[in-house]
């Protein structure tokens, strides 16, 4: 079967040709028929513990025998680690694709031309607010662990 080509903006470019798509689609299979023969294997074979002990039916953690109980209640100083930790990936989510956008080398002159100023100092004003954000929460104490 020949792909015949079709003219775009960008010049002439070959035709949607679902052939190539094929080596992925065998790829998926495969994954999905290991995940389901593994899962599988697990509840049709007996592989789990013949005997079990109570050293075996222990909960395991770090190597270390637990202690205390399960439900205890976590310092509000981990949450808003773990909040910070977010806001520094989503910043990264933000910057990263602008970066590229803006200063890559296939990046879109017209675009710059236009939007590149404005979107500039929107990125300023969003990085002077997360700078705001980070000195308020040092000076509160919360990158200080007890």
């Amino acid at each position: 079967m020949a792909v015949t080509p079709v003219q775009t903006p960008a010049g002439l470019e070959p035709a949607f040709d679902p052939s190539a798509y094929y080596p992925v689609l065998v790829y998926a299979v495969v994954v999905v028929l290991f995940a389901g023969g593994t899962i599988a294997a697990t509840h049709l074979f007996p592989f789990k513990p013949r005997k079990p002990t109570r050293v075996k039916q222990m909960p395991y953690e770090s190597g270390m025998d637990p202690v205390g109980s399960a439900r205890m209640q976590f310092d509000v100083k981990f949450y808003l680690i773990a909040i910070l930790f977010l806001v520094f990936d989503v910043e990264l989510l933000f910057l990263y694709p602008w970066a590229v956008i803006t200063y890559g080398e296939g990046g879109d002159q017209l675009w710059r031309q236009v939007f590149g100023t404005v979107v500039f100092l929107e990125i300023l004003v969003f990085m002077a607010t997360f700078v705001i954000a980070y000195v308020y929460a040092w000076k509160k104490g919360v990158f200080q662990w007890r």
